[in-house]
């Protein structure tokens, strides 16, 4: 009776062990299994967020099959203290070991909202992004004007603690412009000192924190253009006009004024090196414009006779010659194209209606590009006062 009763208990411990071991199988296959995405999501695990909580929002968001199955997973696995709040990613069928890999790496946030600065030429505006998940490209959903009052939804992304901030400088603006726009900038802290050398801030993209120095922003962007300037002027073209990088860095800021167009850039600056090699003065208005204006914000009228005919250091129709500084911040492709110019005969260039410019090699040639560009300009005023 007892070796019977014995046998039993010992069946029964068998059977409940190997019940155990197909369970404790089971889940490990379900941990590393792939999971029921259809398409990757966003997921956001908020600060101070317990494995509980996440493994919940997990499984409402339809990410994993057993929330107990991931904790246990994430205790096995040691990886159940781990979790970095941020936003993170999820790709389509994504196992419970690789969102809790993804959710305990650490390093920036792979999605949810990003706050970008646009600190352009003739403004400054804050675009609200957001990833949308499927498509991996931001959309935007709240965009702004520096002089206009925040919309009250900015607000509520502002202060989530893991937003990405991102700074975009657009290629021609000037270093008053890029001062200006960080000193405004109420994401940012401390004084930003002097306003730098004009030329010498790389248009770029920065990913910056909240807090971040606006000094420490100015001098990272000086290191960047530093470093394209001197990395060019080694690759540089033979026999160009110029002696130093500085005088190559003043011609690439008229070349990124000059000119919106990136196949352009090459013609335009060897207009202006054939300019230089005769010599010829180079006669071009962004110059005297910026003379006017120093960099300060835009003209927003047309130069004036009295203006064109003014000797001032920046006057390229009086001067003979390059400016004396950069006119703006050029980008490494204006930079690229100053220091290897297209070889060609030209001598000049004017705007030909469809966002380019027409070159010619002689002065008759090029009066004729003009007045066919001044026919344009009236046909575009008549249009624009029928419109209105």
């Amino acid at each position: 009776m007892i070796r019977h009763l014995v046998a039993n208990v010992f069946t029964l411990m068998i059977v409940g062990l190997i019940g155990v071991a197909i369970i404790i199988s089971a889940g490990k296959r379900s941990y590393f299994a792939d999971g029921p995405l259809a398409e990757a999501i966003c997921f956001r695990v908020a600060p101070g967020s317990s494995l509980r909580a996440v493994s919940t929002g997990l499984a409402q968001e339809g990410a994993i099959v057993s929330e107990q199955v991931f904790r246990i997973g994430a205790q096995y696995t040691d990886r159940a203290g781990n979790l970095r709040f941020g936003s993170y990613l999820i790709p389509e069928g994504a196992s419970m070991d690789q969102i809790m890999d993804l959710l305990t790496r650490g390093g920036a946030s792979t999605c949810g909202s990003e706050i970008q600065y646009r600190i352009g030429v003739t403004r400054i505006e804050t675009l609200v992004r957001e990833l949308d998940p499927a498509t991996q490209s931001f959309q935007t959903v709240v965009q702004f004007a520096s002089d206009e009052e925040p919309p009250e939804d900015y607000a509520r992304f502002a202060e989530e603690s893991d937003i990405q901030y991102r700074i975009t400088v657009a290629e021609g603006a000037t270093s008053w412009q890029i001062w200006e726009g960080l000193r405004l900038a109420e994401f940012l802290s401390g004084e930003p000192g002097d306003v730098p050398r004009e030329g010498w801030l790389s248009p770029d993209s920065y990913s910056v924190q909240r807090g971040a120095d606006r000094q420490a922003i100015l001098a990272e962007m000086e290191a960047r253009q530093t470093r394209i300037l001197t990395e060019l002027w080694e690759a540089r073209a033979d026999d160009l006009p110029y002696e130093s990088p500085e005088e190559a860095l003043i011609m690439a800021s008229i070349v990124e004024k000059e000119t919106g167009q990136a196949d352009e850039r090459r013609q335009v600056a060897s207009v202006f090196v054939n300019r230089l090699r005769i010599p010829m003065r180079l006669q071009t208005d962004p110059t005297v414009i910026y003379g006017i204006t120093q960099g300060q914000g835009t003209l927003g009228r047309g130069l004036r006779r009295s203006e064109l005919d003014a000797t001032t250091p920046y006057n390229t129709y009086r001067i003979d010659g390059l400016p004396p500084t950069p006119i703006a911040n050029p980008g490494r492709a204006a930079i690229a194209a100053a220091l290897d110019p297209d070889d060609t005969p030209y001598l000049y260039f004017v705007a030909d209606g469809t966002g380019g410019h027409t070159f010619t090699t002689n002065l008759q040639d090029h009066n004729r590009a003009v007045a066919r560009w001044r026919e344009i300009e009236a046909e575009m005023r008549a249009r624009q006062a029928q419109e209105d």
